[in-house]
């Protein structure tokens, strides 16, 4: 077997984070806390001690089998640089919705932020609508819309 399986966001606050995604963004508990702790998760981590709390969240538009979004704190934890969309690493989550601007919106009073502008691409057979955001805790958010473009004859 080969799937994907999970991404994780380490908060500083993981219950106010759990809350912004399950509002704003539509995922799902489903049951899935934890409190990991024990020589496993040391040797694991590297952290002596480690201590892990936080919540499996399903993903909207995923039924019983799918990928979730971990959303975990440490105990002890390091401040990083901020989340730019242009640095190394694992850029953004994209989520698909109704109206772009709308959940912006929702996002922007939810205490996130936004990157760049709305914008507007077409395709050959789609047009969608695209903006980058941040949630409360600056992790870059894209979100997307997309619509089929009517043949004319």
């Amino acid at each position: 077997m080969f799937r994907y399986v999970h991404t994780n966001i380490i908060a500083r606050d993981y219950t106010k984070l759990i809350q912004f995604y399950k509002e704003v963004l539509h995922c799902k508990s489903i049951g899935e806390s934890r409190d990991l702790k024990g020589k496993w998760l040391d040797e694991l981590t590297g952290i002596q001690e480690a201590h892990i709390v936080g919540e499996h969240l399903c993903l909207p538009g995923y039924g019983e089998d799918h990928p979730t979004l971990e959303i975990f704190s440490y105990d002890s934890m390091y401040d990083r640089e901020e989340a730019l969309i242009n640095t190394y690493g694992i850029a953004h989550l994209a989520f698909e919705v109704d109206d772009v601007e709308v959940t912006l919106k929702e996002i922007l009073k939810a205490g996130g932020g936004q990157v760049g502008g709305v914008v507007t691409a077409d395709y050959p057979d789609k047009q969608a609508v695209f903006v980058y955001a941040k949630d409360p805790e600056g992790n870059i958010i894209e979100l997307q819309s997309w619509k089929v473009r009517e043949l004319n004859n």
